[in-house]
């Protein structure tokens, strides 16, 4: 049930201002807790961490790894969902699933209930989180016809009801969200950004809290289903960062990572054909002034102390998502197994 391994890095910086060797540490403290894909996490401490997997687990720790608890979810049709968002809201958690049906479970305690299903053929829904406030909650998810499916909440996620298509700009044929690492989604703020990907890579951004939405076209590679933008983060209004690719061609570096300084409205690429290729998920390092970033994949965790125009490798380490408690604590999500990255900057 539970696997703990150590693991320790040293790396040495080779781009530093001066030309300089700066050196950087990581360790990754490795917990085996699943036999699922761990792709939705939400860290509210150091010690605390929520996870949903893809076998219908949602689980917990309330001591940094020491011990694991999950409930264990199944439908009225005995359907396993496979939770690919989550979302807290204090000491209450919400898992949403892919495919058709979608569910929406709230777990409180020890109790967890359905809360929200759709059945289409179509619906496939990707991310999920709360503003600040805690009393408006998003979710998105792909088209079910030419609009994205996006749910909102603005009772503390005790009910949700889908946006209608006259508030939503259109998407391409072939443009929808990734369900990589409930990243495609970030807020800042009353300021919602989301990232596509498909036949279009493109930023759809709302500074109303959903009301109103506009759409940006971006220079992400695009054009084939595996193509686009798999995560999104901002340092702050105005300076953001996505990340993504093809997820097919995880070694690709070729138009897969862009930032913008204008609060999404342009994007500019950034290390191409340099760097590292397909990550899904990228976050800022918290209080680094938007210049250190660290990006997680299937082929390991890179860094970035420059804004993200050059790369170090930190790890080969294989890790869906990750998520940032402070500059020096981060919690990982991977396939069956949660980490923690403990890093040691200079």
């Amino acid at each position: 049930m539970l696997r703990l391994l150590s693991l320790f890095f040293n790396i040495l910086f080779l781009f530093s201002c001066k030309g300089s060797k700066k050196p950087i540490s990581i360790s990754i403290i490795d917990f085996k807790v699943s036999k699922g894909d761990i792709r939705a996490i939400h860290g509210t401490s150091t010690d605390t961490l929520y996870y949903a997997d893809s076998k219908g687990n949602i689980g917990y720790t309330y001591n940094k790894g020491k011990s694991w608890s999950k409930t264990s979810i199944k439908n009225n049709d005995r359907l396993i969902p496979n939770f690919r968002s989550i979302a807290v809201n204090k000491d209450t958690v919400f898992s949403l699933s892919i495919g058709t049906p979608a569910l929406l479970y709230k777990t409180y305690k020890n109790s967890t209930k359905l809360i929200y299903s759709e059945s289409h053929p179509k619906v496939f829904y990707d991310s999920m989180q709360f503003l600040k406030d805690g009393k408006v909650a998003i979710a998105v998810g792909d088209p079910t016809d030419v609009f994205p499916s996006i749910l909102i909440s603005h009772d503390y996620g005790n009910t949700w009801k889908k946006i209608k298509s006259n508030y939503l700009p259109k998407f391409e044929e072939g443009e929808a969200f990734f369900a990589a690492s409930n990243t495609n989604i970030k807020i800042f703020e009353k300021k919602i950004w989301l990232v596509s990907g498909g036949s279009k890579a493109r930023v759809l951004q709302s500074e109303d809290v959903g009301l109103t939405w506009t759409i940006h076209d971006t220079p992400i590679i695009q054009g084939k289903n595996t193509q686009g933008i798999y995560s999104v983060d901002f340092y702050d209004e105005l300076n953001g960062i996505i990340f993504g690719g093809d997820f097919t061609k995880p070694k690709s570096n070729n138009a897969n990572k862009a930032i913008t300084k204008d609060g999404g409205k342009t994007w500019k690429l950034i290390s191409d054909n340099a760097g590292p290729g397909y990550k899904s998920c990228v976050k800022y390092i918290p209080n680094s002034k938007g210049k250190k970033i660290i990006a997680v994949g299937k082929t390991g965790i890179s860094y970035s102390k420059d804004g993200g125009k050059n790369w170090i490798e930190l790890s080969d380490e294989s890790f869906f998502v990750i998520q940032f408690i402070n500059e020096s604590f981060a919690w990982l999500g991977g396939q069956g197994r949660i980490g923690i990255l403990n890093l040691k900057q200079p």
